[in-house]
């Protein structure tokens, strides 16, 4: 082959190496963008690392910017039954990081009796950025729900002001589910699945929620503890003044978390003048370290509540695990007898829990880490 001919193709062969590559960059980009825009994560005006992470709903007083509702609409329709109902979590950093406590709550989906199929609809609300590329790793339904001036990426202690405002944010975001038009479930993530939960949700109510103690009632106002992790609600006018009325009792109730204030406001005349139905769930069928589930044959969801400490909380749900597949692997005969029950609760026992109480004079000591109850 002559120089000129040398040339000539190594000429050609520089054109096709810088083709491919900037067809390569264009692509990522256009993926990446699409993938942003999709999910409801929206870049920083500037690419400057100290910029504060973007939120998709600012406070009442604030008008929310129509761009991020319309993103979380196409983020809810992708997730959602044909009935409109979708099943919403939280996540932040320390919650998300590898074999923490989202591994655990995925995998109880996919080892659970019909729960693989329950992911298609779940949508995983990121507090931080890392939270929602961690999500963006693990799952098809993501979004990204910074607040500013506010930082929920590591362990929220229990009743710190964090945690109080982390627990508020989330109620006055799944009221603008409701107005959407969306039916939801919500689940705090160090609850794992088991079965379905569906088939043992009451058709006639608005509002239900999970118990750390039920009274054998589901109409019980009074005997019945609830617990925020767990709650089932129907998109309506009622569901949506509700959630109003609770958002806006933090005020009448200040340094009290939302549970805290569902718990008072659960007598007031304004539910039943609004013609809200609320029930409660059964431990039998939803259960949790409280008050767990007994028959293995029968529970839906295990929620490590009555616990702190993210480790103690870990340590626990890898037993629940290991416990239900050993129930999964007996013989049919076998998980009938319901010869096994629960190992846990071990480092969440009622005995830690005491001692928490106790201790309460020192602000570092005892303190419940994110979404516990």
């Amino acid at each position: 082959m002559s120089s000129s001919q040398d040339s000539v193709f190594s000429f050609l062969r520089r054109i096709l190496i810088g083709a491919v590559f900037f067809f390569g960059v264009s692509a990522s980009c256009y993926v990446l963008f699409r993938a942003a825009d999709s999910v409801g994560f929206r870049f920083p005006d500037s690419l400057d690392p100290t910029s504060s992470f973007s939120y998709g709903f600012h406070d009442n007083n604030i008008t929310q910017p129509h761009r991020d509702i319309n993103r979380l609409a196409r983020v809810l329709k992708a997730a959602a039954t044909p009935n409109k109902t979708v099943i919403i979590t939280t996540l932040n950093e320390a919650w998300a990081a590898p074999n923490s406590v989202v591994d655990l709550f995925l995998h109880s989906f996919k080892s659970g009796e019909g729960t693989r199929k329950l992911l298609n609809h779940l949508v995983i609300i990121a507090l931080d950025q890392k939270a929602f590329f961690r999500c963006l790793d693990l799952h098809s339904h993501c979004f990204a729900l910074g607040t500013e001036g506010m930082d929920f990426s590591k362990e929220a202690y229990f009743m710190t002001p964090d945690y109080l405002k982390m627990m508020w944010k989330r109620i006055d975001f799944l009221r603008y589910v409701l107005e959407l038009g969306y039916n939801f479930i919500f689940t705090d993530a160090d609850i794992m699945w088991f079965r379905d939960p569906f088939p043992h949700l009451y058709l006639d109510a608005d509002f239900q929620i999970a118990c750390d103690h039920y009274s054998g009632d589901s109409a019980d106002v009074e005997g019945n503890r609830p617990n925020g992790g767990f709650n089932f609600v129907r998109s309506n006018t009622r569901s949506i003044e509700f959630y109003k009325y609770w958002y806006a009792a933090q005020e009448t109730y200040p340094g009290l978390h939302d549970q805290d204030v569902l718990n008072r406001i659960k007598y007031d005349s304004f539910i039943t003048d609004i013609g809200l139905k609320m029930r409660f769930l059964n431990t039998k069928y939803f259960g949790g370290f409280c008050e767990p589930s007994k028959d293995l044959n029968q529970v839906c969801t295990m929620h490590a509540n009555c616990c702190f400490g993210l480790e103690s909380k870990l340590h626990d749900l890898r037993i629940l695990l290991q416990d239900w597949r050993r129930f999964m692997s007996l013989p049919p005969m076998l998980k009938r007898s319901s010869i096994l029950s629960w190992r846990v609760p071990q480092n969440c026992s009622l005995l830690s829990l005491r001692h928490l109480h106790t201790s309460k004079k020192d602000p570092d000591d005892g303190a419940e880490d994110l979404q516990n109850r």
